[in-house]
């Protein structure tokens, strides 16, 4: 029997949709901060935005490309576990579920990297991903807020 889960109304990318929970994960190990508050995830180009307490340096910037292509050629495998609301890993925010969540919850894993609640379609290990490819990026001094837009080649 399959478990019951949220509807989901989107139609992802699925090699930028995995490079989108790598992004989130790089930036809260380089620079310590949360999830993407804010992403717009596309086949032809994304954007997601973080909340940081200073501005990346370009150094910093050619980092998270780096470290990016670095875990798409470590061809990690990406699964799915399914888990009741109140067994929970200890280290998954429910910050962002919705109020409505159902009682199943699909985490997805991309090997030890990263864990995430989602429902959307993914890639089955990084290598499939494609090379991350930073457009750019702005930052926002008044909101302390970093933007990264970025390609799947």
């Amino acid at each position: 029997m399959d478990p019951i889960l949220n509807d989901h109304n989107k139609e992802e990318f699925p090699p930028a949709h995995t490079a989108e929970h790598l992004l989130n994960q790089t930036m809260i190990r380089l620079f310590g901060c949360e999830r993407s508050y804010n992403a717009h995830i596309e086949r032809k180009k994304s954007k997601m935005s973080f909340y940081l307490d200073h501005k990346p340096s370009r150094q910093e910037e050619k980092e998270i490309e780096l470290r990016m292509n670095e875990l798409i050629d470590d061809d990690l495998p990406v699964t799915f576990e399914f888990v009741t609301r109140d067994n929970l890993p200890e280290e998954v925010s429910t910050d962002r579920l919705p109020e409505d969540v159902s009682e199943t919850i699909r985490l997805v894993r991309i090997g030890d990297y990263d864990v995430c609640p989602c429902i959307g379609r993914h890639v089955r290990s990084t290598s499939q991903i494609g090379r991350f490819e930073m457009l750019g990026t702005n930052w926002d001094e008044q909101e302390r807020s970093f933007r990264v837009r970025f390609k799947i080649v």
